[in-house]
């Protein structure tokens, strides 16, 4: 069955960095686009970044130029690599898997991150 187990997040000042990752199984990972997506407290999901199957990234404009999306096929791993950050980027992070309408039919059970000094 289709799995995705996030890791990597956790407490960092404003300004520091993380990597988060998304452990994928149960698909043929490189077959699909992947997203992540993140719901602050109180708010709802937020869309953050996409891959797609050619490694070509998109990216909210809110994280546009701090964050960078990846994918390693041979791993069957997703990652966000989170730079510069700020206490709105608090949230729990999901990965999700793209269906055939682009939407996510997939998710991770998430991974908190917390940006606060």
């Amino acid at each position: 069955q289709v799995q995705l187990v996030e890791s990597g997040g956790g407490l960092v000042q404003p300004g520091g960095s993380l990597r988060l990752a998304c452990a994928a199984s149960g698909f043929t990972f490189s077959s699909v686009w992947m997203y992540w997506v993140r719901q602050a407290p109180g708010k709802g999901l937020e869309w953050v970044s996409a891959i797609n199957t050619r490694g070509s990234t998109f990216y909210a404009d809110s994280v546009k130029g701090r964050f960078t999306i990846s994918r390693d096929n041979a791993k069957n791993t997703l990652y966000l690599q989170m730079n510069s950050l700020k206490p709105e980027d608090t949230a729990l992070y999901y990965c999700a898997r793209v269906g055939p309408s682009y939407d996510a039919d997939y998710w991770g059970q998430g991974t908190q991150v917390t940006v606060s000094s």
